[in-house]
């Protein structure tokens, strides 16, 4: 079971999922991919937030870029896009 406020074993609201949309054509878009995927996955529910982004409050300083410094393992990992390099994020 997922709920709307876990990762993992970790549950509280700042571990919602999210998409916070800048244009009305974002959200169509954001919408239209949670529609497929709740398709492809008929006995789970997606508990992703889709809502207008309100305010944006960049993270601190050692949080930016926390796969090219990184991560908790301090061993950088390229965030570009295409990247085939596997994901370390959490360990």
């Amino acid at each position: 079971m997922s709920l709307k406020t876990q990762v993992g074993n970790a549950r509280a609201i700042q571990y919602r999922h999210g998409i916070y949309t800048h244009s009305s054509e974002q959200a169509s878009v954001a919408q239209k991919n949670i529609a497929t995927l709740q398709k492809q996955m008929p006995n789970s529910q997606i508990m992703t937030e889709l809502e207008p982004c309100k305010i944006f409050w960049p993270a601190e300083e050692y949080h930016q870029q926390y796969l090219q410094k990184g991560g908790r393992f301090k061993q950088g990992q390229s965030a570009e896009k295409g990247s085939t390099e596997e994901i370390r994020c959490y360990g």
